[in-house]
């Protein structure tokens, strides 16, 4: 049984995320070193944890660079949660394995997304805005439906892979715009591979799932929004700064039967007086499409399933590799 230990600067919430009897769990697959350990613990405790092999954390880990030395045993790191961009690369420098919760933690998001696009689709949030008295009713918009309509994805990682999945339930033609994404994996998903001008003049409904990466910051502009169909939608569960956002503030101003759903901006939350506050074709919610509640468990679940996989030598499903981080948010 391979010695591990949890790691993390805030134990409650990691507490959540190993909730409902997975911590317990680890007790059981591993030879755990008790409790959930901050850096200070770590630095403290640093002899019982020569013998680590394995580390569980979530949010909230704490720095592994200046202790690395001293963990001689460490050979691989189970992340519950998503993006590892912030400590993966001192470990993988070191052959230590990083496995991470990525694909668990896409799955809300790709729920929340396709939700969100089936309202566009039916003119929900547009319909909503209007409909202020019994005199509107008459003249309240109707979207297109769900039936024939073009969507449009930017990014196919792990999230626009699950809500490709989920809208083969639907009849919708789905449009997708990745450089990364080779034209025969596009047809293999029953989607068509176009540019992103294409992208934007063709849809009905626009999801970003683009990674956080520096070269794709303000990558969508007014030349794209510009190109949106009559009542068209554009949903962000991406990142905000992929967006330039006085372009889109600029547009929807002018173009009131746009909508945005947006559940990132940048800065996040907006500034005080911005007008994404304002705009009543502007739908803001904080931060809630990726795992939350009852859904943080799941994290748990698939690096808890990994270890059992890494433990009897099997290939991981889960693994980041240099390769894979460089397209990763």
């Amino acid at each position: 049984m391979k010695k591990a230990a949890v790691i993390n600067e805030n134990p409650a919430r990691c507490l959540e995320v190993y909730g409902a009897g997975r911590y317990e769990r680890l007790q059981e697959v591993c030879d755990l070193v008790p409790g959930i350990l901050s850096a200070t613990q770590m630095e403290e405790r640093i002899d019982e944890l020569a013998h680590v092999e394995a580390l569980f954390t979530t949010w909230g880990i704490p720095q592994l660079e200046p202790i690395l030395d001293r963990l001689p045993r460490l050979a691989a790191v189970f992340y519950a949660a998503g993006s590892v961009r912030s400590f993966a690369p001192a470990l993988l420098e070191r052959d230590i394995i990083v496995v991470s919760s990525w694909a668990a933690n896409g799955i809300p998001v790709a729920e929340f997304t396709v939700a969100q696009i089936l309202l566009a689709c039916k003119g929900y949030f547009h319909n909503t805005r209007d409909y202020t008295g019994p005199d509107a009713r008459s003249k309240l918009h109707r979207g297109a439906g769900v039936f024939g309509e073009t969507v449009g994805l930017i990014g196919i990682g792990v999230i626009g892979h699950a809500v490709i999945e989920r809208l083969k339930s639907f009849e919708l033609r789905v449009i997708v715009h990745d450089p990364f994404l080779p034209s025969e994996e596009a047809a293999s998903l029953g989607v068509e591979k176009v540019s992103l001008d294409e992208l934007f003049a063709q849809s009905y409904v626009i999801s970003n799932h683009l990674p956080n990466l520096e070269h794709l910051r303000g990558l969508l502009n007014g030349d794209h929004f510009e190109r949106m169909r009559p009542d068209a939608s554009f949903i962000n569960t991406g990142r905000g700064a992929q967006i330039e956002e006085a372009d889109l503030i600029r547009v929807w101003s002018e173009r009131p039967d746009l909508t945005a759903l947006l559940d990132v901006t940048f800065p996040e939350p907006p500034v005080a007086g911005s007008p994404l506050y304002e705009l009543p074709n502007v739908h803001l919610s904080s931060h809630i499409a990726g795992s939350m509640n009852d859904e943080v468990v799941r994290m748990a679940d698939f690096v808890i399933e990994e270890f059992g996989r890494w433990e009897r030598g099997e290939p991981l499903l889960y693994q980041v590799t240099a390769e894979r981080l460089e397209t990763m948010a």
